[in-house]
């Protein structure tokens, strides 16, 4: 299943290594929402889908909410607004009307998405979307994807958090899945940027967590994260990294899935 987004870390590819690791459950408990390829290519009873990023937050939610008056939007921008000039314009848009009501403020940021260069979202300390324009012959609009998201986004849950309050809400019967911007990769992904010592907290909080449910991981492979993730089963795979662009072919780089399962560790402890 494709995604709404072009997305650094998309993990659509990685779909089949990570379904081998994604346990049943009744709930899938995502800190890092992303793209959501995770939530859209597994099937569990309920998501709890979470981002600290309040733009990508607020587009997941008017889909659910208000699928075809979004998709009305988000199309005309797209139609109307076609050259590099229209895209700074929308850009400006964004950036500085603080009227805009929260259904054009998502069809603007799907707008930028599949315009700007490379499909990146960044902001700068300010908050400022920042990324220029991706000069894309035609850009692709994504209906089906955003109908089907908008039928299984009637079983989420979204909400603008970090990954300490996300984590504070789960429960017994979840499976966590964490996908947090990657140790020296996408590290500036949001304003507040995602340095070592968040990855390390990061890392502290699922330990506490997985003594009640089990524990998925994905980030760069490094020493840093293998040190960090130690007491996790550790699983190295090859993902492409490159994001949707006609810039040569894609790059292969060393990710981990970092895996921990109650069950598995108290047998373990027995043993």
């Amino acid at each position: 299943m494709n995604t709404i987004l072009k997305w650094a870390g998309n993990k659509s590819r990685l779909m089949p290594e990570l379904r081998a690791h994604l346990p049943a459950g009744d709930r899938l408990v995502e800190p890092f929402a992303g793209s959501c390829a995770v939530m859209m290519n597994v099937d569990y009873t309920a998501y709890l889908v979470a981002d600290v990023n309040p733009d990508l937050i607020n587009m997941y939610r008017q889909i659910k909410e208000h699928t075809r008056p979004f998709i009305v939007q988000a199309a005309s921008l797209f139609n109307l607004n076609k050259t590099e000039e229209r895209y700074y314009r929308v850009r400006e848009a964004f950036n500085n009307d603080h009227t805009l009501p929260l259904l054009e403020r998502a069809a603007h940021f799907l707008y930028l998405n599949r315009h700007g260069y490379r499909g990146l979202c960044r902001y700068n300390r300010r908050g400022r979307f920042n990324i220029p324009y991706g000069n894309y012959s035609e850009p692709y609009f994504p209906l089906e994807e955003i109908e089907a998201f908008s039928l299984k986004a009637l079983r989420a849950t979204f909400i603008c958090a970090d990954f300490r309050e996300t984590l504070s809400l789960v429960k017994s019967g979840d499976v966590v899945y964490c996908d947090p911007p990657y140790d020296g990769t996408f590290s500036d992904y949001h304003c507040a940027g995602f340095g070592k010592d968040e990855q390390h907290n990061l890392a502290c909080e699922l330990l506490g967590v997985a003594e009640h449910c089990p524990v998925i991981v994905s980030n760069s492979d490094t020493l840093f994260t293998r040190s960090i993730y130690r007491e996790f089963d550790i699983t190295s795979v090859s993902a492409a990294r490159s994001v949707g662009v006609a810039a040569g072919k894609s790059k292969q780089a060393s990710e981990i899935i970092a895996v921990y399962r109650p069950l598995a560790e108290s047998a373990r402890k027995a043993s």
